[in-house]
C-alpha cells in the first residue's frame, strides 16, 4: 500500500472509523476512511471535470460546509491553490478578488448570485453550484495517492483588508503543517481533541486552526452555520458531542457568559476557549477563572498562523492577565526599534518572525512581498509587542494604528483596555485624528450596551484613573455598532469612514 499522502491519509489507516468531520447542522459525518476517500474523489473530478493542474486556482464562495475543506486538500494532492472567498464583502469587492486570484472555477452555494459575479470581464471562471460538485464527487472514484510537495502553494487566504485593499497570502503545505503542530503543543491537541468551529471557513480560525491540529492528531471537527450564543452553548455543553476546543474573539465569550443558560459545569470538559483578535479584559477572564474554565489568549495571524498562545494552567493566566503567550520552539522572534536594533525586555517594538509558519508571499505583488520582510528574511508584522524577562509577549498596537499626539506616541489598544469593563460600554475603539494643536489626539467610539443610556462623562473618568492624561481621547461618539471583519477584528478605516475622518 502507498504511503499516506497527507495527515487525513495517515489517520484514515491509523484509526479509519474515527470521526473526523461532522454538520451539526446536518446529518452529514465523515470517519477519517470516509474523509479521505472523500478529498481522493473530489481531487478526480477537479482533474478530470474541470481540467485543474498544479499551480491553478480555484475558488469558492459559500457559508460553512464541509465541501470547502474538501476542496482545500484535494488542491493540495493535486498540487494546486485553493482560494477561499469572503461572503460577507460586497459583490464589487469579491469581483476584484476573483479578478485577482484568476481561478479556473468558482464554486459556490446561493452567495454566487450576485450580479458583479455574473458578468466579469477579463477573468472568466466557470461558476459552478457545490450542491452539483458534490453530487458529481459521490459518483467519482478517488484519485490514486501522490507525494505531496510540502513547499508547494495550496493555499491563498485574502487579508481582511482593515486598511486598504486586502493582499492573497500565498501558503505552502509547509506552512499550514507547522501552523497545526505549533497550536497543537500549545493548545495540548490530542487525539480526543474536539474542535467546536463556529468561525467562517474563509478565515485562518475556521479552515485551518480549527481543522488542520485536529487532522495531525486524529481528533475531530464539529462545524455550525455560524456563531448564535445560545445555540454555540448548547454545543459546547452537550456532553455527547464532548467539546474540547473553542476559538472566538472576547466580545463573543463575553456573549456566551451573558447567556441564562450559562453553567460551567456543564462546560468542564472544555481543554480551554481560545480568544484572540481584540484586546481581552483583564476582569472578563478573571472570572472565567473563577468559574474554573481556562480562557487562553493568543496571537496569530493569516501570513504566519499561530504565533503565541498562553499556558493551559490558570494560575499562569492569573499571573500574567493580558499576555498573548510564548513561542512556540519552531519560532524565532524578534523584537526591534525602527533602526531593527533589538529592545530591551519590556521595550515596545515592533515584532519580527522566522520559520516554517510564515508565509511564502504575497500573490501577484512582488513590491509588497519584499516590503513585509526585514533584511536576514525577518517577517515583519506591523504589531507593536514587548516581551517579559520570562519570555511572554504583550501586544501593544498595530504600528499603522498608532497615532503622535503632541511628540508622544499614542497606542489605541492601551485606551480601549482601558475603557473594557464599564458596565455601560460593549464594545469600543480608538483612532487618532487630525488636530491642530497637538498634531493627532484620539478619538474614542463607544457602543453601548444593551441599548442603555451611556455616560461618556463616566467613561473618560474611568480613563483618566488608568492613563497619563495625554492619552486621553479628545473626541468621543456613540454608534450602534462597530464595524467589523469576518474575523471580528473593528475595521479602523470603515470607522474612519463613518467618522468622516481622512
Amino acid at each position: 500500500m502507498p504511503a499516506a499522502i497527507d495527515h487525513v491519509g495517515f489517520q484514515a489507516r491509523l484509526q479509519p472509523q474515527r470521526l473526523a468531520f461532522a454538520e451539526l447542522f446536518s446529518e452529514r459525518r465523515w470517519t477519517y476512511a470516509q474523509f479521505d476517500a472523500a478529498i481522493g474523489r473530489t481531487a478526480t473530478v477537479l482533474a478530470d471535470v474541470h481540467r485543474v493542474r498544479a499551480g491553478d486556482r480555484v475558488a469558492s464562495l459559500a457559508r460553512n460546509r464541509a465541501e470547502l475543506i474538501l476542496l482545500h486538500l484535494a488542491c493540495a494532492r493535486l498540487g494546486a491553490i485553493y482560494v477561499p472567498l469572503n461572503w460577507r464583502l460586497s459583490g464589487t469587492e469579491l469581483a476584484v478578488l476573483v479578478k485577482d486570484a484568476d481561478p479556473i472555477i468558482l464554486l459556490g452555494d446561493a452567495e454566487l448570485d450576485r450580479p458583479e459575479l455574473q458578468n466579469l470581464q477579463h477573468c472568466e471562471p466557470s461558476l459552478g453550484t457545490l450542491d452539483d460538485f458534490a453530487t458529481l464527487c459521490d459518483a467519482a472514484p478517488p484519485m490514486p495517492e501522490r507525494p505531496i510537495d510540502q513547499d508547494a502553494a495550496s493555499l491563498i487566504l485574502y487579508t481582511s483588508g482593515t486598511s486598504g485593499r486586502p493582499k492573497g497570502v500565498l501558503l505552502s503545505e509547509r506552512n499550514l503543517t507547522q501552523t497545526a503542530i505549533n497550536f497543537g503543543r500549545l493548545g495540548r491537541v490530542t487525539h480526543r481533541s474536539v474542535f467546536l468551529t463556529d468561525s467562517p471557513m474563509f478565515h485562518i480560525i475556521g479552515l485551518v486552526t480549527c481543522i488542520r491540529p485536529a487532522f495531525l492528531h486524529g481528533g475531530a471537527t464539529l462545524a455550525t452555520a455560524g456563531f448564535d450564543p445560545p445555540r454555540t452553548l448548547a454545543f459546547m455543553a452537550d456532553p455527547s458531542l464532548a467539546v474540547t476546543h473553542y476559538f472566538c474573539v472576547p466580545q463573543m465569550a463575553a456573549m456566551l457568559r451573558a447567556q441564562p443558560q450559562f453553567h460551567p459545569a456543564a462546560l468542564s470538559r472544555l481543554t480551554a476557549i481560545f480568544t484572540g483578535g481584540a484586546p481581552h479584559p483583564a476582569n472578563l477572564i478573571r472570572a472565567w477563572l473563577n468559574d474554573g474554565l481556562s480562557v487562553v489568549d493568543g496571537y496569530g495571524m493569516s501570513e504566519a498562523g499561530t504565533v503565541f498562545g498562553m499556558p493551559i494552567d490558570q494560575n499562569c493566566i492569573a499571573a500574567r492577565m493580558g499576555s498573548c503567550g510564548i513561542a512556540p520552539p519552531s519560532l524565532s522572534t524578534r523584537i526591534v526599534n525602527d533602526a531593527y536594533e533589538d529592545c530591551e525586555d519590556m521595550v515596545p517594538g515592533e515584532l519580527l518572525l522566522k520559520g516554517d509558519n510564515i508565509f511564502k508571499e504575497y500573490w501577484r505583488r512582488p513590491q509588497e512581498t519584499q516590503a513585509a520582510f526585514a533584511p536576514g528574511g525577518w517577517f515583519r508584522t506591523g504589531d507593536i509587542a514587548l516581551r517579559d524577562s520570562a519570555g511572554f509577549h504583550y501586544l501593544v498596537d498595530r504600528k499603522k494604528d498608532m497615532f503622535i499626539s503632541g511628540g508622544e506616541n499614542i497606542y489605541p489598544a492601551e485606551i480601549e483596555a482601558a475603557v473594557a469593563g464599564h458596565p455601560q460600554v460593549a464594545e469600543c475603539a480608538v483612532i487618532g485624528v487630525p488636530d491642530t494643536r497637538w498634531g493627532e489626539v484620539g478619538h474614542l467610539v463607544l457602543v453601548a450596551t444593551g441599548g442603555q443610556a451611556l455616560d461618556t462623562k463616566s467613561v473618560l473618568a474611568r480613563i483618566e484613573t488608568r492613563l497619563a492624561r495625554y492619552k486621553l481621547p479628545k473626541h468621543v461618539t456613540i454608534l450602534e455598532a462597530l464595524p467589523r471583519n469576518g474575523a471580528g477584528k473593528v475595521v479602523k478605516a470603515e470607522l474612519r469612514s463613518l467618522l468622516g475622518v481622512s
